[in-house]
């Protein structure tokens, strides 16, 4: 069985990979989900990378916006508060853009574009980060 926690504020000192699930709808968002909470791996985020793989993500934390300036991709971001619960999303952001401020968001979620879509995800579902996610 996996422990769960949530997404704010993360309190492990390690940054492995993790299972991020739907619980409103009961599907899995990304099965190797990185976490970014070092001023330094929140700026450089998925930059540098050619994409996004299936069940792969970045959970940056703290943010309450982001941007895809220097990106080659687009993506998908969910947008969620202190308690797992999205707050605001944006689907197929495209590569080079400053995307809005979401108030009362604490991180975001950056996703394969198209993910958010196909599970259905919108504002309101409430999220959560499991440990022992593949590595």
């Amino acid at each position: 069985m996996h422990q769960v926690w949530y997404p704010y504020p993360m309190i492990r000192g390690r940054e492995d990979a993790v299972r991020v699930v739907n619980r409103t709808r009961g599907i899995v968002l990304g099965e190797k989900v990185r976490t970014a909470r070092t001023l330094l791996s929140r700026l450089v985020g998925l930059l540098g990378t050619a994409a996004i793989e299936d069940g792969e993500g970045l959970w940056i934390v703290p943010c309450r916006s982001v941007h895809t300036v220097g990106m080659r991709y687009p993506i998908d971001v969910a947008f969620l508060d202190a308690r797992g619960v999205v707050v605001g999303i944006l689907q197929g952001f495209p590569p080079n853009r400053v995307g809005r401020v979401f108030r009362g968001a604490r991180g975001a979620l950056e996703l394969r574009s198209g993910i958010l879509a196909a599970t259905g995800t919108v504002p309101g579902d409430r999220l959560e980060f499991e440990e022992g996610g593949p590595a």
